[in-house]
């Protein structure tokens, strides 16, 4: 089985979208130059988050397409700690927030938003692990 290791997403503003992540998650963002084509390298954790997961894989998941539901694409989904301060995070970085959080079954709280760049992305708040 091949994990997904990585992500991409465009921007506009190179400052921009680094101020942004940098602000509401925290993450570690390093501007390249020129040779390597204005890349902009996003590191979004020091260590793995499930310490008997694939080292750097990345979960994910297909839901259908809804005719009723407009601007279905694909998505990246950040765990926070705190949904509701990372939804004023957004805000105040610049995006946008799309509605109010929902809660899955089992799973936790999840809303979508849009960064300062027009990439639509997803929170979520896990429910706490059970204790062994």
């Amino acid at each position: 089985m091949d994990p997904v290791v990585h992500f991409e997403m465009p921007y506009d503003d190179a400052g921009r979208i680094a101020r942004f992540y940098e602000a509401v998650f925290g993450w570690k963002l390093q501007r390249l130059g020129e040779d390597m084509g204005r890349y902009v390298l996003a590191t979004t954790a020091e260590a793995d988050a499930v310490p008997d997961a694939p080292r750097g894989a990345i979960n994910g998941g297909f839901f259908p397409r809804s005719p009723d539901m407009p601007g279905q694409h694909p998505s990246v989904v950040i765990g926070v700690a705190d949904i509701r301060r990372s939804m004023q995070a957004v805000d105040k970085a610049g995006g946008e927030v799309l509605g109010t959080p929902m809660e899955i079954p089992g799973i936790g709280q999840y809303v979508a938003f849009i960064d300062t760049e027009g990439n639509r992305l997803s929170l979520l708040q896990p429910l706490p692990r059970p204790q062994a």
